[in-house]
Formats: structure tokens, C-alpha cells, sequence
């Protein structure tokens, strides 16, 4: 497996929260061997099939879920070409900041689960970079970043096993983020960091498995468990207009081929629109109108009441 292994000792049952055993190429539940999980390509496959929207064929088979694999597997196509010419209309200007923060507060030796780690995120380089950190990449895609295949909602590691929990552009793509934020905050550390970031003004991505949106406030409530760092706007208003902008176009064409164009020609004609957030990403109005909010916070035992939120509203009064 590729996972270290301290790492590997810390697995656990995604079913009946057991210890895992190694049988060959399966991963079998200490307390029922018919529960048992392939590991592919020194990949383990822990995916509970009576509770996830995934199953465990989908990643034998390797089918296409949450990411088309042969659009992020390396290598050089028509599609990646036209899409590094033309000019992007995504910006995330806290994204490389808050990672260098977190490097600052984590111990040399930390334990990094990146939930959504089959590719590299926006700003994650410096992360990787740091060679005393251990990463683990899970998701439900396989990618160039992947350590471990698992549900967001049922994460398959002991208490207390990370230093840091890292997840970003992801709790829209889940169906229960509470339940997902809950597990984060069991396989922390006491005292452990967790670093979120989560679209507000999007629209839908990802197909299928795009769910949910946030504002300010109600990114802050799922990580109520948590004491705030810092969080607010990522991504501003100018990028959320962009977005509006593209899709707008979009929507008149159900044709492929036009969808393609008219994507290109939004991306041509919308893409300064982004400059206009260096200027209003941390002004009042972004927090009513940001396309995403970040939450950098520490594991805790107080629970934030809601009276207590309703007091940090930062928008426009």
C-alpha cells in the first residue's frame, strides 16, 4: 500500500468501525471476514456499499465517478492544450497564504488527510512540498494524488489519527457536510487544524454529485466544533459574475459543439472580471456576494451556539 505504515495500523472498518486485517489483496473487518476490501494498485478500497451513493465495483472497474480519469491522468490532449491558452476565469486569492499559515501551525511531523485528494488543489504545492509532512490523498476518484479510496462520510481511520483534516472544493459535492465535518473532527487530533474551503455563488459542477451551497454564516455553523482561526471570501464577487456570465451562455445550447464554443467565448470575454476581487475580496460586500468562503479552525470541545453566530455576520449591514 502506499500509505506508511503508522497509517496503515490506523484503518479501520468503513462498516463496523473495527480493526482491519490484511489478507493478500483484501483488507478484511476484524469482526466480520465476509466485510473485506480490495486494495488496487496498492490503493485500499474502503467503501461501505450499504451506506455510500459508491460502491466498491465502481473503483474495481475503474469507472468514471466524481472525475473523468482519463482528463486528469498526465499526459497531453486537444482538450488540456485549448485549456492552458485560453484564459481561466477562476481566481482564488487566499488559497497559497492560508496554506503557508497552516504550515506555520502544524508540528514538523504532521499527519495530513486531504479529503478530496485525488488531484492537487489550488495553492496545495508548498504542502507537498514540505517533506517531514505525511499526505494522504483520499477520495472517491482514482488520480495522480491518490492514497486511499473512501466516503467522506464514514472516514475509515481511528480517532485521533491526523494533525491536520484539509478539504477543499468538496462539502458541496457531499450529501450530509455535517456528517462529514463530524468525522473530520474524530480523526483529529486534540487540538488538531482543519482547513475548508467551500463555494458559495456556483453554480452546478461536477454533474450528479453537486449538492449543496454556503454562505459566510453557514459555512462557519458546520464547523461550529471548531474555534476559528480566520475564514472568510476565497474566490470574490468578480469570479462569481464570471461564472454567471459563462453559464448564461451555456444554457441556450443543449449541442456539444456549441456548449464548447460559447464556454470559450465567455472564458474570452469575462476573464478581467476576476482583477476586479484583488479589490473587493475582504470588503463587507464580498461576504454577501464571494463565489466561495475558506474556514481555517482548530479542534475543539466548545460547540459555537447559534446566538453566538448570528454576531459574526461580517456582509453588508
Amino acid at each position: 500500500m502506499r500509505i506508511s505504515p503508522e497509517i496503515q495500523s490506523k484503518l479501520i472498518c468503513p462498516s463496523t468501525k473495527c480493526k482491519l486485517i490484511e489478507n493478500g489483496d483484501y483488507l478484511e473487518s476484524s469482526l466480520d471476514p465476509k466485510l473485506c476490501y480490495p486494495v488496487v494498485d496498492g490503493v485500499p478500497i474502503l467503501i461501505d456499499n450499504n451506506r455510500s451513493i459508491f460502491s466498491i465495483e465502481d473503483f474495481t472497474d475503474r469507472k468514471d465517478t466524481t472525475f473523468k480519469l482519463a482528463e486528469i491522468t498526465p499526459g497531453i490532449t486537444i482538450k488540456k492544450i485549448v485549456n492552458n491558452i485560453l484564459p481561466s476565469i477562476n481566481t482564488n486569492l487566499k488559497a497559497a497564504q492560508n496554506y503557508r499559515k497552516l504550515i506555520e501551525l502544524l508540528p514538523n511531523d504532521s499527519k495530513i488527510l486531504i479529503i478530496g485528494g485525488s488531484i492537487r488543489g489550488q495553492g496545495m504545492d508548498e504542502i507537498y512540498a514540505k517533506q517531514s509532512f505525511e499526505i494522504i490523498g483520499s477520495d472517491v476518484s482514482f488520480g495522480p494524488e491518490i492514497d486511499i479510496i473512501n466516503d467522506a462520510h464514514d472516514l475509515p481511520f481511528d480517532d485521533e489519527t491526523f494533525d491536520c483534516v484539509i478539504v477543499q472544493a468538496v462539502l458541496e459535492h457531499v450529501l450530509e457536510p455535517q456528517r462529514c465535518v463530524a468525522e473530520m473532527h474524530r480523526v483529529l487530533k486534540a487540538s488538531g487544524l482543519v482547513y475548508a474551503e467551500t463555494p458559495f455563488m456556483q453554480q452546478v459542477h461536477m454533474k450528479q454529485y453537486d449538492f449543496t451551497r454556503f454562505t459566510h454564516l453557514g459555512h462557519r455553523r458546520i464547523f461550529r466544533n471548531f474555534e476559528e482561526v480566520s475564514s472568510g471570501p476565497m474566490c470574490g464577487p468578480g469570479m462569481a459574475l464570471a461564472w454567471s456570465y459563462s453559464y448564461f451562455l451555456t444554457s441556450f445550447t443543449t449541442s456539444r459543439t456549441i456548449y464548447r464554443f460559447l464556454t470559450m467565448f465567455a472564458r474570452l470575454t469575462s476573464f478581467f472580471l476576476k482583477y476586479f476581487d484583488y479589490y473587493l475580496i475582504d470588503k463587507p460586500g464580498s461576504y454577501d456576494a464571494a463565489s466561495g468562503f475558506f474556514f481555517l479552525g482548530k479542534k475543539s470541545d466548545y460547540c459555537l451556539s447559534d446566538r453566538e453566530l448570528i454576531g459574526l455576520f461580517r456582509g453588508r449591514m
